[in-house]
This record gives structure tokens, C-alpha cells and sequence, in this order.
């Protein structure tokens, strides 16, 4: 993202656009784009002031350090509470993968063990250890 045009040049932008100048010659003169003084001179129209506008740095949090600190506490309690589980609970409006990646940053993994059958090999190499 380019800098923002200087405090110096925005006051002259101002000053001749004051005294009838032209977009066109004003931005011929300071070596600018027209449309750089035609929003510089509209902000200052509006607002009176000719100070750069904030720079929004990104997306916002979907929930604030509060609710973080209350979903940790509750895994620390619960510590077979699921993602959906959590969302639900907290009424979080976030999908269940960018919460586990939020947790993840915070080294907060978790898993719970799966309930499902041992494969075969496993079972037939148990077998053939107690025959044997």
C-alpha cells in the first residue's frame, strides 16, 4: 500500500483548488494523479480536514479476548468438549475449522480418541501371540 501524500502537498492541493484551479492543472503541477486531489479535495469539503484517513489494519476478530479466555477456561473443565460443542455454547458465529485454527495458534490441540474397531492385522497378530 503506497504512503499517504504528504501534509505539504495536500495544503497546496487545497489552496489551488480554493483559488479555481483545475484538477487537472493542480495534479499536472504536483506531479500527482487527478484522482489523488479530486479525493483530497472532496475530504476536505466534507470533513474540513485534509489529515489522511486511518488505515483499517485487516479483518476484524470474530470474537473478542473475553469470549477467548471463557472457551479455554471451559476446555480446560471439559476437555472432551467438541468444536461444535463450543460454538453452540458460546453462540460463536465461526465455522468449526477457523475456530480449530484459532485454538491450534494457541497450542490448544486437542483430540479425542476414536471409537472404532482395531483392524484386523492387529487383532490376528494379538491372537498369534497368545497361541504362541
Amino acid at each position: 500500500m503506497p504512503m499517504p501524500l504528504s501534509c505539504e502537498k495536500r495544503k497546496l492541493i487545497v489552496f489551488h483548488k480554493e483559488n479555481g484551479e483545475t484538477n487537472n492543472d493542480v495534479a499536472h503541477w504536483l506531479q500527482i494523479n487527478e484522482k489523488t486531489v479530486r479525493r483530497i479535495w472532496k475530504l476536505y469539503k466534507e470533513q474540513n480536514s485534509i489529515e489522511p484517513l486511518p488505515h483499517n489494519k485487516g479483518r476484524k476478530p470474530a470474537f473478542g479476548q473475553d469470549i477467548l479466555d471463557q472457551i479455554i477456561a471451559k476446555i480446560k473443565v471439559q476437555s472432551d468438549i467438541t468444536l461444535e460443542e463450543l460454538v453452540e455454547e458460546f453462540n460463536l458465529e465461526i465455522s468449526i475449522s477457523a475456530l480449530s485454527r484459532k485454538l491450534r495458534k494457541l497450542n490448544l490441540n486437542f483430540k479425542k480418541r476414536r471409537c472404532t474397531r482395531k483392524n484386523n492385522n492387529a487383532m490376528m497378530s494379538k491372537n498369534s501371540a497368545k497361541s504362541g
